[in-house]
């Protein structure tokens, strides 16, 4: 569903060349492509560091298990800090403070904004809260654009159409996924196609992508077999899938929201105190389980190569599920998207293995459902449909599955739609 166009672009303030500025978004692109690309591998570097620390720490017995819990209870404080002492508008994913940005222009410097964005979001991901790359990379990406737009003195409307093309080249940058990130602006972020955004988003995109291959490959993020086009004999099974996780994505957007009030009323020290409740109960879980901790992609990668038994993928899915919302309740730099491919990944494969035990044979494999189920959250949760499918696509290297998806994500969205559940990014905008 498309929200209310958020930036219509007239030529009131001045004359507009749609040359100079598509030039120019190239020129955002490849610096937020470098920028993107920088942070996926330091957090990757951080996440190294993180498994081997609690390695070493499970070694010394019982005496490791408070400093882990200590460790993560300060990360996660100094990066709330962060956000709350130099730059509150990089607190939590950032997208909806884009989408405020573009109706109003941007306030105030960006660059702070970006710099506690990039680190804070290394200390917040990487020390273990479950939190996405994708919300720092589109706030850093859109702060990138505005930054170059002034630099280049465009006007207000040219700068915000740079801001738009910044952040779909962070999203393009976070997941190897360009074309999902040019549509995720114009389906959620602009809400109205204009073909300024259009080209500038698409010359971002393209140019983050030529620069961030240079140091992240070519391939998509996850591994995943080739896989055979679903017959028609799977829409049936994939309508219910879509229904199913439409009342999950509901389930989910109500947790995110809960989890935000129920911490607001827990601000002592400017946040940082919550954030180190929060962080102690990571390090706590990380102690037992430290794969169930982070971003979240060796969990979801592990469900493609389908190395789960039912009780442990149900066990996985009920604590990533609540693990998620409440990181984001400690309000550092941090995306929703990552721990949503988790979730989404775990309930098709969940809903697979159901439907195979309890029903009949199901002419498709379990990574189908996996990715239809990406695909089918996404838009139940964002309610941003086209942008799921095609990231879901573009993630996967998995161009023989939209038929299911189309269909799981158009009950998703419906059944989400029916319950009157506003899309996240609508709820967390009202409670900027």
């Amino acid at each position: 569903m498309l929200n209310q166009p958020t930036l219509l672009i007239d030529d009131s303030q001045g004359s507009r060349s749609l040359v100079p500025l598509a030039s120019l978004s190239f020129v955002v692109g490849a610096f937020a492509g470098l920028v993107g690309a920088s942070f996926r591998i330091l957090l990757q570097s951080a996440e190294g560091w993180r498994t081997y620390v609690i390695s070493r720490l499970q070694l010394w017995g019982w005496l490791g298990f408070p400093v882990l819990v200590l460790g993560t209870a300060l990360v996660a404080a100094f990066a709330a800090w962060l956000v709350f002492r130099f730059a509150p508008q990089s607190s939590g994913s950032g997208i909806p403070n884009v989408e405020h940005q573009l109706k109003i222009g941007w306030s105030g410097n960006p660059v702070p904004t970006v710099i506690v964005k990039f680190v804070g979001g290394i200390l917040a991901i990487g020390g273990g809260l479950a939190l996405g790359r994708e919300g720092p990379t589109v706030q850093m990406g859109a702060g990138i654009g505005h930054i170059i737009g002034r630099a280049f003195h465009r006007n207000e409307n040219e700068c915000r159409v740079l801001l738009a093309a910044g952040a779909g080249a962070g999203l393009a940058t976070a997941f190897n996924a360009p074309i999902a990130g040019a549509i995720f602006v114009l389906e959620e972020l602009v809400g109205v196609f204009d073909l300024p955004v259009t080209v500038s988003t698409l010359g971002a995109s393209a140019a983050a992508i030529a620069v961030s291959r240079v140091f992240l490959g070519q391939s998509p993020d996850f591994r995943v077999p080739a896989l055979d086009y679903a017959g028609f004999g799977v829409l049936p099974a994939s309508l219910l899938l879509g229904a199913v996780l439409g009342l999950v994505g509901v389930a989910y957007n109500l947790s995110l929201v809960r989890a935000l009030d129920l911490t607001a009323r827990f601000s002592r020290l400017h946040g940082t105190l919550r954030a180190a409740c929060i962080g102690a109960f990571v390090g706590l879980v990380g102690w037992f389980v430290p794969s169930l901790i982070g971003a979240g992609d060796a969990l979801t990668q592990s469900v493609f190569d389908s190395h789960y038994l039912f009780a442990a993928l149900l066990s996985s899915f009920a604590l990533r599920f609540f693990l998620g919302p409440l990181s984001y309740a400690a309000r550092t730099p941090g995306g929703l998207f990552a721990p949503m491919l988790t979730v989404g990944s775990q309930a098709g494969l969940l809903f697979f293995m159901l439907w195979t035990r309890l029903l009949t044979h199901l002419a498709s494999s379990p990574q189908q459902f996996a990715i239809v189920g990406i695909a089918a959250f996404f838009a139940a949760v964002v309610r941003a449909p086209l942008t799921g499918i095609v990231l879901a696509v573009e993630l996967t290297g998995s161009f023989s599955l939209f038929l299911p998806m189309l269909g799981a994500s158009f009950a998703a969205a419906l059944t989400a739609s029916i319950l009157k559940n506003p899309p996240i990014y609508e709820s967390l905008r009202e409670g900027r």
